[in-house]
């Protein structure tokens, strides 16, 4: 069973409504401004505007994309820190493999206990 909502249940959160807006230096960096609106689209100043930066770097395995919550009040205050969300998004996606590598190289093979008993089987104990 999935966790998503049948389309017959989705719910809109008309209380959490942001207008999106995208800034580019057509080179590394963009920042998504999400401001908070009201129903009828009208700024909603009684909650904080978000910025996300984004960017892509190139790995060894390819492309690949990095987000990061920028805390800021202005999108000048925001290219300047994003440099910084990006270090510390990019940080923590090194830190995510490392430790799916730790799980991997823990994971012991035990001979003989394939599925169902059947001899000459494998079995991974986690």
């Amino acid at each position: 069973m999935s966790d998503q909502p049948a389309v017959g249940d989705i719910e809109v959160d008309i209380e959490n409504l942001y207008r999106e807006e995208s800034f580019s230096d057509m080179k590394v960096a963009s920042i998504r401004r999400l401001t908070p609106v009201l129903l009828d689209g009208s700024d909603d100043t009684g909650r904080p505007t978000l910025f996300i930066g984004e960017t892509t770097l190139m790995s060894q395995r390819g492309p690949l994309p990095v987000q990061a919550p920028i805390e800021a009040e202005t999108l000048s205050e925001a290219f300047e820190k994003f440099p910084a969300a990006i270090n510390v998004a990019v940080e923590q996606l090194i830190e995510q493999a490392r430790e799916m590598q730790r799980q991997e190289a823990s994971r012991i093979v035990v001979p003989g206990g394939g599925q169902g008993g059947a001899p000459g089987g494998s079995r991974i104990i986690s």
